[in-house]
C-alpha cells in the first residue's frame, strides 16, 4: 500500500499483543501485512455469514460487526490499489 502507516502483521503468540509495522511499498514486510489482512477478513466474512445463515440475530447485534467490516473492507480496498499502481 503507497500510504505509509502502520499495519498489523498477527499477534504475537507469546505476549498476546499486537505487533504493527511500517511496511515499505513493495517489501517483504508489507507482503506480510497484506497476508495477515486478507487472512483476518476471509475470517471475519466466515463468522458474519454464519451468523447471516443462521437469521436469528438481532438488527444490534449485526450492526456490531460493521466497523470491522469496514476497516477490512478498507484494509483490501487498499491491497487491491497498491497492486494496480505503477
Amino acid at each position: 500500500m503507497s500510504a505509509r502507516r502502520f499495519r498489523s502483521v498477527g499477534v504475537d503468540p507469546a505476549t498476546g499483543k499486537e505487533a504493527f509495522v511500517l511496511a515499505r511499498p513493495g517489501g517483504v514486510l508489507e507482503d506480510l501485512a497484506d497476508a495477515h489482512a486478507m487472512r483476518a477478513s476471509a475470517v471475519l466474512v466466515t463468522v458474519v455469514g454464519a451468523v447471516l445463515e443462521a437469521g436469528r440475530s438481532s438488527e444490534a447485534e449485526l450492526a456490531a460487526f460493521v466497523p470491522s467490516l469496514h476497516a477490512a473492507l478498507e484494509e483490501c480496498v487498499g491491497i487491491i490499489a497498491a497492486d494496480r499502481e505503477p
